[in-house]
């Protein structure tokens, strides 16, 4: 059995779970709505404040649904009630980033600016001009923002320039030595 899938998913308060037939699971919280469809092997039930998942059989593709599904609930409740955010910081001599509308302005040694615009339901603030906050309500959407962002400009490993992660170690490298 799968220990992540076994667990119940709590719902907090001022978060309302709907679970409609075909397994579309709608959250609704204060920070806003989510609405996601799986599998239709899977049972997904409401009781007494809790959502539980669980499964008909021991297939190898049902197993592997099982904890996926308990855990993408729990991320749309998590997301409804607090919402997601990574940080970003811009390491490099001239390197910066600046917010004008939905339009993210970033300088990255390129002989133009890095024109981003931000998709539908993910928000970018500026800390400064070294520090990138990308927030939203879908954990995937953050994500995978946040590395579209990083990929602009991905840390290098002498000097350590680049967009990178707050909480990511870059690796370094010895530069070249000459002869002795």
């Amino acid at each position: 059995m799968s220990r992540i899938g076994r667990m119940p998913v709590a719902i907090p308060a001022g978060v309302t779970v709907k679970v409609e037939d075909g397994n579309k699971v709608t959250v609704k919280g204060p920070k806003g709505e989510l609405c996601r469809t799986f599998a239709h092997e899977l049972t997904i039930e409401e009781k007494d404040g809790q959502i539980i998942v669980s499964r008909p059989n021991d297939l190898k593709r049902i197993k592997s649904l099982h904890g996926l599904t308990r855990t993408l609930i729990n991320n749309m409740i998590i997301g409804t009630n607090t919402g997601y955010e990574k940080v970003l910081e811009i390491n490099g001599v001239g390197y910066r980033a600046a917010k004008q509308g939905k339009t993210l302005t970033l300088n990255l040694g390129y002989s133009h600016p890095v024109e981003m615009e931000d998709p539908e339901g993910i928000e970018t603030v500026c800390d400064g001009q070294n520090k990138i906050i990308v927030k939203g309500i879908s954990k995937e959407k953050v994500g995978q923002y946040a590395a579209e962002i990083r990929m602009k400009r991905p840390p290098e490993p002498y000097k350590g320039k680049g967009i990178k992660y707050a909480d990511e170690k870059i690796r370094r490298k010895v530069g070249k030595t000459g002869k002795k």
